[in-house]
């Protein structure tokens, strides 16, 4: 099995994403060490170019992939974006703070964004990638799967929440799912030959 470093220190992210690559033989595992990336760019691709060659400071594969993810709110000038994970200390907090801010307000459109990033040992971008999940914040938070926003994020083309889908349904329709795909066609033809 191929392996490469996800550069993240989130266990759910790599389970959710060896779930989708498994059937390409490649395994995605952690940095070795401390992972703590800081994440200064301006935009979803931006940061996650910081965090592959963060990770390739660390890791002991030829590949580094790093994603950066949010959600954007369109009626909050895209809010929180690229500063999701920091909007507020928790992930309960998180929701919380966007609930309220969404109050009285009917345009509940928004979309999750996914930026990923390729680079090899020399810290050199490879590849890259940005897709998106479209649909709307509800009112209150539904399902109980999923992690982050996803109890209060309506999936457009699924018309449920995304914390209502199973594991299997999302990745197949999420935002990382979708870049996920067009990272691994491209790693199955240009690399894994």
């Amino acid at each position: 099995m191929y392996q490469i470093t996800l550069a993240t220190g989130n266990k759910h992210k790599v389970e959710e994403i060896n779930l989708i690559a498994k059937e390409y033989d490649i395994e995605f595992v952690l940095p070795k060490g401390d992972f703590d990336p800081i994440e200064d760019g301006d935009n979803f691709i931006d940061n996650a170019i910081c965090k592959a060659k963060c990770a390739s400071l660390l890791g002991e594969t030829d590949l580094y992939l790093a994603d950066d993810s949010g959600l954007c709110v369109d009626s909050l000038g895209g809010e929180p974006g690229i500063y999701s994970a920091r909007y507020a200390p928790s992930a309960p907090e998180r929701i919380e703070k966007l609930l309220k801010n969404m109050q009285g307000i009917e345009n509940r459109k928004a979309h999750f964004t996914c930026a990923m990033v390729i680079c090899n040992k020399k810290q050199e971008v490879v590849f890259k990638t940005q897709q998106f999940c479209h649909g709307e914040i509800m009112t209150e938070q539904k399902g109980e799967g999923g992690f982050g926003y996803d109890p209060i994020f309506f999936v457009e083309s699924e018309k449920m929440g995304m914390a209502e889908l199973s594991a299997q349904r999302k990745a197949q329709v999420s935002h990382r799912a979708k870049s996920l795909n067009v990272v691994l066609k491209w790693l199955k033809d240009e690399i894994i030959k």
